[in-house]
């Protein structure tokens, strides 16, 4: 895997035309070459040569014959503007740190992360492959058109034998030339494009004297078959000279077939032709590692060579319909060679512009897929690339890339591939204009690139403009691309990248994340949009999974947070101790994949850790307002790391990048007997310390009961039926009328209906159980809940069961008594114990009811056929206001809820529930 030397933003620029390599050199260790090029010979010159192509000698006539004058120079000033765009934003990525090798590739994984950039750089490596695949076999029919010995003409000489087998030959042949000069690296590169770059401006500067120098004259045109076979009579061009009538005649479109191919052109095809050779702005910024000073160089050069391409360009168009009918220009590409004053030096430049390309490509290709290679994105299939020599020159990529190129030869005419190419480096100038784009809206500080001609406007325009012109150009390959780019994506992050390269969208999701925290103001919170924020207090997660799950279920899309107190004070440790455990909490959060942030506190004690948690955890609108606790009994822990198959999973497989296993990081549950880090007293304490902060309260036992599939995240529709069982009064203090309404009640209704939308949870039917005080009748309670239900939309089973016969009726000074007093005052000890075990065995007697397969139950040694309870919702009382009754308010709690099964204690402090739309 690639190092990191810094954690500043990084960057290294490779495109489809040039060479590239990584920090001091081509990649290898040891490589170190000097930066000797200028901004001349590093930029402009390759820049100028991939702009130009065999275009400016093939395609001139094309354009302006078919889309005249005017429409030509829309086409031109319409692709310049789009390439202007991703030349800004090459521009500002190159400026903005050391580029290594990779180049565009580079730009995009360090910015939208490696599943994005792997895909994205190996189309473009792909795409440079095809592309000096087709850049050879055009040179090679290019040759066979003037000295193949099958082909027609009036003269040349004419001695290379023509067939497939020749030209694959002719085609490996020019491979070896131009793999020869990849592989001995990039400053023989360097001198051979010098030399192409004096080729193709003497070429071009004959052409342009030409136009001039040369009188008018009629050009013999091809002879074209006729319908039968036969050919038609011979046909003329005419070069006129500057002539104003020829100008007049050649500024509308006159779209025609294409001589070639016989196809129609339309605006759409000619600009695609046009499009695909003005691209090749990156290949200047492909040398940064090599360039005396890249922050000055790259953005001057580019600039420089796409201006001066576009005035060559305007400058033909202008000379071409000035001075040629538009026969010539429609049935004569290469009427540059009958015009000018010294024809060979016309193919010289043809010949010269197609093997810069093929060696632009070649390079170019073997650069990306050494970062590829390094990176380890694709695994063993890329470790040849990986090779170099002690220079630092990529010949182990070359060679790959190489062979690569000779399996495309092998298929011959590859014109159909040459959309699909420029799609692919319009998807990679998409990207890169996209890693600017999301650079500038992350608003990150590091962000300070030198070149500032650029905004986020003309990055969203440029990422808009790429995106429109791979769909012109090809809507099929535009597609295919977006496809393959998704699968490739797909595959990474099933594969897993690194982590430590920095994603630009944790910087958005950052910026965006703050501002809509700012406008989640809290003094706008209604009743209507209340959702359960959770507070789950963990101590040690090994036995604590089953619970931390069903927390995950019930926060309805709200805030849950994973506290944990680590015991200690600061004052006496040489560092904090709680910073190096957030990355296995947070493990924790992954393998047990639940929805949860984590929050971890020093603290002398576990109460008052408990209370810096309510009280700083979330931020803004988004705070906890319920605590989740675990049940305080003598019940020994299990270990579910050892049961849970996600942990035994992670247990049996080699850890990643020789990191500890998750279940070495959190120690063995606690044996029993062995002291606690928690007192009844204290735990009880914390509970009354949430009541006090208007935190709502949950307390949980037995949910190590509750079956795998309830706390997956699948449907339970191949489950059993089972129940939810809900008690919404005060089992302790008994008592009758509608005050089993209150908001405890509510609350319990609403935890319980928000577990039941829950996907694993659908199959289980919710039970309300109604407790009829000694002097009320039967059916009136329940015709009010009902009632209620209905507005509150709760679709429940509603069962009236008599309870509190045995206790006296209250009096008014009771009722007036404070609402601390969790059981009558008036009861002792023992009997406050029996009404807790009545309350126990009314609430096990209802569960069994749901067993049962008939009224009387099932006969001996029949196993119970019908719907069982699940899990059991009850009403947390409020702990007294002594803390001297602490103890025995927790052995009532205990008596009540022994035996139930999987149940929630519960008591709401807020109103959570709404009538109105």
């Amino acid at each position: 895997m690639a190092s990191e030397n810094s954690p500043l933003l990084a960057y290294r620029l490779l495109g489809e035309e040039g060479v590239s390599f990584p920090p001091n050199g081509a990649g290898g260790p040891g490589g170190s070459p000097a930066r000797r090029l200028s901004t001349f010979l590093g930029v402009v010159v390759p820049t100028v040569l991939s702009m130009f192509g065999i275009v400016v000698f093939m395609r001139i006539g094309f354009v302006v014959g078919h889309a005249g004058l005017l429409q030509a120079l829309a086409m031109l000033l319409v692709a310049y503007f789009i390439l202007a765009l991703t030349v800004l934003s090459v521009c500002a990525i190159a400026t903005n740190g050391a580029v290594r090798g990779g180049g565009a590739y580079f730009m995009i994984s360090r910015t939208l992360g490696p599943e994005v950039g792997g895909s994205i750089g190996l189309m473009f490596y792909l795409a440079n492959v095809c592309g000096c695949a087709v850049c050879l076999l055009g040179l090679v029919e290019a040759v066979l058109d003037d000295f193949g010995a099958d082909a027609s003409g009036a003269s040349g000489l004419r001695v290379l034998p023509q067939g497939y087998g020749w030209s694959l030959l002719y085609g490996s042949l020019l491979l070896g030339l131009v793999g020869g000069v990849c592989t001995l690296g990039a400053g023989l590169y360097a001198r051979a494009s010098f030399l192409t770059f004096l080729l193709v401006s003497g070429s071009l500067a004959s052409v342009l004297v030409s136009f001039v120098a040369v009188g008018p004259r009629d050009i013999p045109l091809t002879p074209r078959p006729g319908p039968n076979g036969s050919s038609l009579p011979l046909q003329f061009g005419h070069f006129t000279g500057f002539n104003s009538s020829t100008l007049k005649a050649n500024l509308g479109a006159g779209y025609a077939k294409d001589y070639t191919t016989g196809t129609l052109m339309t605006f759409a095809s000619v600009f695609a032709v046009l499009f695909n050779g003005c691209t090749g702005i990156m290949a200047g910024a492909n040398m940064s590692g090599e360039l005396k000073d890249p922050s000055r160089a790259i953005p001057l050069g580019t600039i420089v060579a796409v201006a001066y391409t576009f005035f060559i360009y305007i400058l033909l168009f202008f000379l071409s319909s000035f001075t040629c009918d538009r026969t010539l220009l429609q049935e004569d590409y290469s009427f540059f060679r009958s015009i000018s004053l010294w024809p060979p030096l016309v193919l010289i430049g043809v010949y010269a512009t197609s093997l810069s390309a093929s060696m632009s490509s070649l390079i170019g290709a073997s650069r990306i897929l050494h970062a590829l290679a390094q990176d380890d994105l694709f695994g063993v299939v890329l470790a040849p690339a990986k090779v170099v020599t002690r220079g630092g020159n990529p010949w182990g990529a070359v060679l790959y890339s190489w062979g690569l190129v000779q399996l495309v030869l092998l298929a011959g005419k590859l014109n159909t591939l040459a959309a699909v190419v420029t799609v692919f480096y319009l998807v990679a100038y998409a990207a890169v204009d996209l890693s600017c784009l999301s650079l500038e809206w992350a608003s990150a500080p590091n962000f300070r690139p030198t070149f500032s001609l650029f905004s986020w406007h003309t990055c969203l325009l440029g990422v808009a403009s790429c995106l429109l012109m791979m769909f012109l150009i090809s809507p099929g390959a535009a597609g295919g691309s977006l496809l393959l780019m998704a699968l490739l994506s797909a595959l990474l992050t099933a594969r897993g990248g690194p982590s430590s390269w920095g994603y630009v969208s944790q910087a958005l999701l950052f910026h965006q994340v703050r501002k809509y925290l700012l406008r989640l103001d809290v003094r706008k919170e209604h009743v209507k949009f209340w959702r359960p924020q959770l507070l789950l207090l963990v101590g040690n997660p090994r036995g604590a999974l089953p619970l931390l799950r069903l927390a995950n279920q019930l926060k309805k899309g709200g805030l849950y947070v994973l506290g944990h107190v680590t015991l200690g004070d600061l004052d006496c440790l040489p560092s904090d101790p709680v910073q190096p455990q957030y990355g296995a909490w947070l493990s924790l959060v992954d393998r047990a994949q639940v929805k949860a942030f984590v929050d971890l506190t020093l603290s002398l004690s576990v109460r008052q850790g408990a209370q810096h948690l309510l009280r700083i955890s979330g931020l803004g609108g988004m705070k906890p307002n319920t605590l989740v606790l675990g049940f305080y009994d003598d019940t020994p822990p299990q270990d579910h790391f050892l049961t849970d198959p996600a942990f035994c999973e992670q247990a049996d497989a080699p850890s990643e990048g020789g990191a500890p296993a998750l279940s070495t990081l959190f120690p063995p549950p606690r044996a029993p007997g062995s002291p606690r880090a928690l007192s009844p007293q204290d735990y009880v304490a914390t509970v009354v310390d949430a009541l006090k902060m208007n935190k709502n309260v949950v307390l949980a036992r037995g949910c190590g009961a509750l079956p795998p599939e309830r706390l997956s995240r699948a449907a339970g529709g191949s489950l059993r039926p089972h129940h939810m069982d809900v008690w919404p009064l005060n089992l302790l203090r008994p008592r009758g009328g509608p005050g089993y309404v209150d908001v405890c009640g509510l609350f319990l209704l609403q935890m319980a209906t928000i577990l039941g939308m829950v996907p694993a949870w659908h199959s289980a039917r919710l039970r309300i159980f109604l407790c009829l005080g000694p002097r009320e009748a039967p059916g009136a309670a329940e015709g009010r809940l009902r009632a209620l239900l209905s507005q509150l939309r709760i679709r429940a089973e509603v069962h009236e069961v008599p309870w509190g016969q045995g206790a006296a009726e209250p009096t008014q000074e009771e009722e007036e008594e404070e609402e601390g007093d969790f059981v009558n005052s008036s009861l002792g000890d023992a009997e406050a114990e029996a009404l807790a075990g009545s309350a126990n065995a009314l609430v096990r007697a209802q569960q069994g009811r749901g067993q049962m397969g008939s009224p009387g139950g099932p006969e001996r040694g029949e196993a119970p056929t019908g719907p069982t309870t699940a899990l059991t919702f009850l009403y947390l009382p409020r702990p007294p206001a002594d803390p001297a009754r602490y103890p025995r308010y927790l052995g009532l709690l205990e008596t009540l809820t022994r035996d139930l099964g999987p149940t929630l204690l519960v008591h709401g402090v807020t109103p959570v529930t709404c009538t109105d739309i």
